[in-house]
Order: structure tokens, then sequence, then C-alpha cells
């Protein structure tokens, strides 16, 4: 059997898929030389009346389902993230749902949780520093309230009233402060999210890695960690460099992330990755073979996937979640292909043939015929007959 496929010149080719997927069987050791996150998509509903900009409506018990997967292989969930359309058709009445109820499910499971502190509940484009903290403190409270790890997002609102780099610090030191927990901090690129352009305050990524260094060593015994999400390899690793002793990185690099994981002489990167969603079974798979001291082995299937994350993750990067959910689908984990704010508009049908052409050679789809014929479903609505 075969399948025609649109390519990026609006011309068809035939394409064969696979018959047999890879084993990457749940359970098993658990990771021990690294701490990998995956960050996790919500599943919408599809029967919901909404619109693209209401109130998002989840399907609790498929996204639930989804955690439980990642849970299963050893993964932990980087929970109400940029992954789960946080800022892009999730707002924090959503998240914060989200949070709670995922934060349940993980202690019923045993599964390692963190989640997303920002300050979405402020919409207007009038916020100053005051309410910028008060925002961040009701998230910081609620998450810790769960027992998740938080995980302190960037903040557009602070982006947007933020007038230098000591009124950043000034922010961070005090949500710092009040953590009872160590944190991780989390720097998302603008590539990511345009509106947090300049972060730190400054656009010259120098001067902003000397605020976010400074702010992490004033607080050392508050920082778990820092995850980094620059999609520049060399600058993550001289970040990490100069963290405090015990404070780690974990990589949001979905370009590099096999090199920055396994790392080299001076250190290694942990992870806390949206390319974790639809790689969960092998990413595991992989840390377990690296855990063992086989580097070979565990670039032998991590390196493989790369191609596929920077086809998803490329330019405009915010609509990988397109097909981050979209692979969910063909996968089973979900019975549609629908996103909240009816973000599956975003990439192309060429974008998306390329993403499962990719997916299924590395043996990713549980059921190949399945997502074939999904495939073909989706292909058919689009007018291409087989």
């Amino acid at each position: 059997m075969t399948i025609r496929l649109p390519d990026a010149r609006s011309a068809l080719r035939t394409y064969e898929p696979r018959r047999e997927p890879a084993a990457f069987a749940a359970g098993g050791a658990p990771l021990v030389s690294r701490t990998v996150f995956s960050a996790a998509h919500v599943v919408a509903d599809p029967f919901a009346d909404t619109t693209p900009d209401g109130p998002a409506a989840v399907d609790w018990d498929t996204t639930l389902a989804f955690r439980r997967h990642l849970w299963s292989h050893g993964l932990g969930v980087a929970e109400a993230m940029d992954t789960a359309q946080r800022g892009m058709g999730l707002d924090w009445a959503g998240a914060a749902e989200l949070i709670r109820r995922s934060a349940a499910e993980a202690k019923a499971v045993g599964g390692r949780i963190a989640c997303g502190v920002g300050t979405d509940q402020l919409t207007g484009a009038d916020a100053d520093l005051a309410a910028v903290r008060r925002a961040y403190e009701e998230q910081l409270e609620m998450v810790e309230d769960t027992g998740a790890q938080a995980i302190l997002m960037a903040s557009r609102a602070l982006a947007a009233c933020a007038k230098g780099p000591e009124e950043y610090a000034e922010v961070y030191g005090h949500l710092l402060r009040q953590a009872s927990a160590p944190v991780v901090l989390h720097w998302l690129g603008p590539m990511f999210d345009p509106a947090l352009t300049g972060y730190w305050g400054s656009e010259d990524l120098d001067a902003a890695t000397e605020t976010f260094v400074a702010v992490i060593a004033d607080h050392p015994d508050k920082v778990d960690g820092i995850k980094v999400s620059l999609l520049d390899a060399r600058r993550e690793v001289e970040l990490r460099r100069r963290l405090p002793k015990g404070v780690r990185c974990y990589t949001g690099d979905d370009f590099n992330y096999p090199e920055l994981i396994a790392g080299d002489d001076h250190g290694f990167s942990h992870a806390l990755l949206g390319i974790f969603d639809p790689l969960g079974p092998l990413a595991a798979e992989a840390v377990r073979t690296l855990d063992t001291g086989d580097a070979k082995g565990f670039h032998a299937l991590l390196d493989p996937t790369v191609e596929l994350s920077r086809h998803l993750f490329q330019a405009p990067t915010r609509f990988y979640k397109t097909g981050v959910v979209f692979l969910a689908w063909l996968a089973g984990h979900q019975d549609h292909f629908a996103m909240v704010g009816g973000l599956q508009s975003a990439r192309s049908l060429p974008h998306l043939a390329r993403a499962y052409e990719l997916a299924d050679g590395l043996g990713l789809f549980p059921d190949p015929a399945l997502a074939e014929a999904r495939m073909k479903e989706l292909l058919t609505v689009y007018g291409v007959t087989q």
C-alpha cells in the first residue's frame, strides 16, 4: 500500500508507509542520569460550540490520559506551558483548571509534574509592575497549593511594562523570596512568542544573559534550574557553565537537544521539551540507554529525530503545537485533529504531510495502519484522492 502526499511545490508524490512500529514499551527502569520533562499538549473538545477567541473547551479525560501515557514511560510532565497553548487558545482560567486536574492525577499515579506560573490573567495593555507581581503571586500560590513544582514563565505583561533590567531583577527577586520551594526559571525566546522580545531588559542576548545570571546568583537556593528556549546551543552551553552549583540547566532547544542532553566534559543539560510530547517513548528509551553509559546508543536513537523536530519547530516556531497535536491524532492518543482556538489551521497540508512521513519513518506510530488511514482522511478533506 502507498499514499500520495503533497510536497512544498504543490506536487503529489508517492510514499510507502512502514508496516511495523518501533518497540518502546511502557515501564522500565526509572530515568537516572537526566531529569526529563515533556511539555504536554491539551486535547480540545471537538463537539463544543466555541469560537477562536472564546474560552477553550478541553476534553479532560483524553488530556489526562495523555499525561498518564507520558508518566508510564518515566517522563515528567511540564504542565500548562506554551505546548499546552498557554496564551494561544488556553487562558488563565483554563490553565488553572488544567493544573489542578493534572496535579491531582500526578499524585494518584506517582508522576512527576511541574507547572507554569505566569501573568496571563492580565489581559489589558496597561499593567504595571505591581499588577505583574500580584498576578505572578496568585499563580505561584495556586501551583504550590497543588503540590506541583513551579516554573516561573516569561511574562508578556512584564515585557511590556518593565523599563530595564533592574525591574526584571526586582520582580523575579520578589517572587523567588516568596517561593516555598526551588523553582524553574523559564527564558522563552521571541521565536516562540514575539511579545517576549527584549526579555530581561535588552534585545542584546549577551546583556540579557547577564541579568538572568545575576538573578540566579542572588537566589541560588530558590532556583532548581533554568529552562532555556533560545534555539542556540552555544549560548546554552556557555550559560549552563556559569550556573551556581546545584542549579540545573533544562534544555528547551528543540533543534539541538541530543548534543545538549549528552553533554561534554564540563557538564550536560537535563530536558524540558515540547518535542518530547510526540517523542515520549523514544526519548525515554534513549535516556535509559544513556543511563547505562552508552552514549553512542543514545545518539543512535535520538539523533534521527532532529529532522522531525526542526520541521515541526520551523518558523513561525510558535505554531509547532499544530504539528504536535497532529501527530498525537495520528498516533491514536485522541480521536480528532481539532485544537483549542482553531489552531489546527496554523500549518499547511504539505507541512503536515512531511511531519507524517518523518514520524512514520521513525516508527513513532503504535499502529502504522491507523496513522495511514487518518492521514488519508485528512488528504481527502483537502481534495487529494488516493
